[in-house]
């Protein structure tokens, strides 16, 4: 999505540890008319999988994940990163690591919400090591749902976790792929 990358150029700022700050539109402050073309982006390029239900990762999903979920007019689920006492009976759950925190955490969502007939598009802000859509895919397979695929605002394409989940037969549709970066420029994958 050439209108994402643009504005990546324009707003983003490279950090050091290979992390990009785009809190100014994305998911600290969000630019809620410019998430709603990058669902339409997605519900596009997924029209045809018959998806049930939008999963993502409290919380910097959440605004991206619910734009989607409307589109499709299915419920948006998302895990949650820590234990809470409103959670309770059987829960599905996986250990993450998460890139940009340096930690690990329990993501876990409640069982009821997923069952064997649902077809599930996961959704997140970020893919850089594919560590949290590892997580989802499980918590899907788990439930014995199915994974129809992955929709990811940003890839940090040099970091791989795309690639390995696409080799593995995962469909992984991002709207803007970084190839590489440093404080003096960003390159995308065309």
């Amino acid at each position: 999505m050439l209108e994402l990358e643009e504005r990546i150029l324009r707003d983003g700022r490279v950090l050091e540890g290979d992390v990009l700050q785009v809190g100014s539109f994305l998911n600290q402050q969000i630019d809620t008319s410019f998430t709603i073309k990058m669902a339409r982006e997605v519900h596009s390029l997924f029209s045809g999988s018959s998806v049930t239900k939008v999963l993502t990762i409290e919380a910097s999903g959440i605004a991206f994940g619910f734009a989607v979920a409307s589109l499709f007019g299915v419920p948006l689920l998302f895990a949650k990163k820590s234990k809470s006492l409103n959670v309770d009976g059987t829960v599905l759950s996986a250990r993450i690591h998460s890139f940009t925190h340096g930690n690990d955490y329990q993501a876990t969502v409640s069982a009821e919400y997923l069952s064997s007939e649902d077809r599930v598009l996961i959704v997140d802000d970020f893919l850089a090591n594919g560590e949290a859509l590892r997580g989802l895919i499980k918590i899907v397979d788990d439930a014995g749902a199915s994974v129809v695929g992955a929709a990811i605002e940003i890839e940090k394409g040099f970091q791989g976790g795309g690639d390995r989940l696409r080799r593995e037969g995962i469909r992984v549709e991002s709207l803007a792929i970084i190839e590489s970066m440093s404080e003096s420029g960003i390159t995308f994958r065309r």
